[in-house]
C-alpha cells in the first residue's frame, strides 16, 4: 500500500526486446529504442538502467519483483501484446499465462489479438479466454502481420466491432486500446482518439480504456471523458511524465478535466507499465503530487474548475477507480494476498536489486 492506499497497477509487461526477437526490421529496433527513451530517459540516477541491461528478454519473475518487492504496488493487470514486429508479440501470451498461474493473488490479465487477422484473431481470442480467464481485451492500432505496417480504427464496424461483440459474449467488460504514443516511424492516424466515440456509442455496456490517454490529444480525450461515461483513461505514459516533470503532468491532468471537470478524475486509473519503468519513483511522485497553485488559479476548464487534489482522489486513482471499472472487490483482493510470498516485503531495497539488472 501507498500511505494506506491500495494500489492497482493497470499495466504490467514483461517485454522481450532482445534483438533476436525482432521479426520486422528496422521497426522492432525503433520501437524498442523509443520505449526505452520514453520510459527510462528521465529518471533519478538510482533508477537509470543502461540500454544493454534493458534491451533484453525480461522474465515474469523480474516484473513481479519490481512490483511487489520493490514498490508499494498491491495488485497488477498483466498485459500481453500482439505487436507483430516481434516474433512473440513483444510480451507473449505465454508469459501472461505463467504470471496468473504462479501469482493468482497478485495478477489478473487481459487477452490480446491483432484485429486485422480477422477470423483467426477471433479464434485466438476464444483460445485466450480459455487459457487466461481475462478481465479485458487489449488492442493496438497497428499491425505488422503482413511484414509491413497497417493501421486500423476502433470505429470500424468490419474490423473492430466483431471483437467488441465477442468480448460481450465472453462477459468481458473492458476493451483497452493503446493510443497517443505511435510505435516508431508509422502514421499517427490510427493513434488518434477520434475513433473512440463511435465505439463508445455503439457499445455503451463496454468500458473503453484509453491507454496512454492524455500523452497526446488532450482536448479530444477530455471531450470523450465529458461525453461518454464508458470512456476511461489509463495513466501509463502520463505517469512517466509525472516522474520526470510533475508540473507538466499537472497541466495535462487539468487539461483532461477541462470538459468534465473534477468528475473526470473518477475515470482515471493508475499504471506504470512496469517493467518499462520502475514503479517506485512514479508512485513516490504521485504520493507527493499537488496541483501547482498558479495552474489552479488559471485552470482553463471549459465548464468547471478543478480543486486541489485530495487524498481521497489519489486513493481512487491508485486503485478504487480500476476496481469499479473492472468489478473487483479491493477487500477481497487484500485478503487473498495477506499471507502470500510478498506480504511484508521490505520494499526499500535498492532499485532493480531483485532483477537481472543487478547482475554484474
Amino acid at each position: 500500500m501507498l500511505d494506506g492506499k491500495f494500489v492497482i497497477d493497470g499495466v504490467a509487461h514483461a517485454y522481450n526486446v532482445d534483438p533476436s526477437n525482432y521479426a520486422v526490421q528496422p521497426t522492432a529496433q525503433a520501437i524498442t529504442q523509443m520505449v526505452y527513451a520514453v520510459a527510462g530517459g528521465n529518471v533519478p540516477p538510482e533508477y537509470a538502467v543502461p540500454p544493454e541491461k534493458w534491451i533484453r528478454d525480461w522474465s515474469t519473475d523480474e516484473v513481479t519483483n519490481l512490483l511487489f518487492r520493490e514498490s508499494a504496488t498491491d495488485f497488477a493487470i498483466f498485459h500481453p501484446t500482439p505487436i507483430g514486429a516481434y516474433h512473440d508479440g513483444m510480451t507473449s501470451v505465454e508469459k501472461a499465462a505463467d504470471t496468473i498461474r504462479r501469482w493468482p493473488s497478485r495478477f489478473l490479465t487481459y487477452a490480446t489479438v491483432d484485429p486485422l487477422r480477422g477470423k483467426a484473431a477471433l479464434e485466438e481470442f476464444d483460445r485466450q479466454v480459455e487459457l487466461l480467464a481475462p478481465i479485458g481485451l487489449k488492442l493496438y492500432p497497428s499491425s505488422w502481420t503482413k511484414g509491413y505496417h497497417e493501421g486500423w480504427r476502433m470505429g470500424d464496424p468490419k474490423v473492430a466491432f466483431p471483437f467488441f461483440e465477442r468480448a460481450r459474449q465472453h462477459g468481458i467488460r473492458t476493451v483497452a486500446v493503446h493510443k497517443a504514443i505511435p510505435f516508431g516511424d508509422v502514421p499517427m492516424q490510427s493513434y488518434k482518439v477520434d475513433d473512440l466515440d463511435a465505439a463508445a456509442a455503439a457499445f455503451p455496456d463496454l468500458n473503453f480504456e484509453i491507454v496512454h490517454g492524455g500523452v497526446a490529444f488532450v482536448e479530444e480525450t477530455a471531450w470523450l471523458l465529458g461525453r461518454f461515461p464508458n470512456v476511461w483513461v489509463n495513466l501509463e505514459g502520463l505517469s512517466f511524465i509525472l516522474g520526470a516533470n510533475p508540473r507538466t503532468f499537472a497541466s495535462l491532468l487539468l487539461g483532461l478535466c477541462s470538459v468534465g471537470g473534477p468528475l473526470a478524475l473518477d475515470r482515471m486509473v493508475w499504471a506504470t507499465g512496469a517493467m518499462a519503468a520502475h514503479p517506485r519513483p512514479l508512485l513516490d511522485a504521485f504520493a507527493r503530487f499537488q496541483f501547482p497553485d498558479d495552474l489552479l488559479a488559471n485552470d482553463g476548464g471549459l465548464f468547471s474548475s478543478v480543486p486541489q487534489i485530495s487524498e481521497e482522489t489519489k486513493e481512487n486513482i491508485l486503485g478504487r477507480n480500476y476496481a469499479r471499472m473492472a468489478g473487483l472487490d479491493i477487500e477481497k483482493l487484500a485478503a487473498g494476498m495477506a499471507r502470500d510470498e510478498f506480504s511484508g516485503a521490505d520494499i526499500s531495497v535498492p532499485a532493480y536489486s531483485t532483477t537481472k539488472v543487478a547482475v554484474v
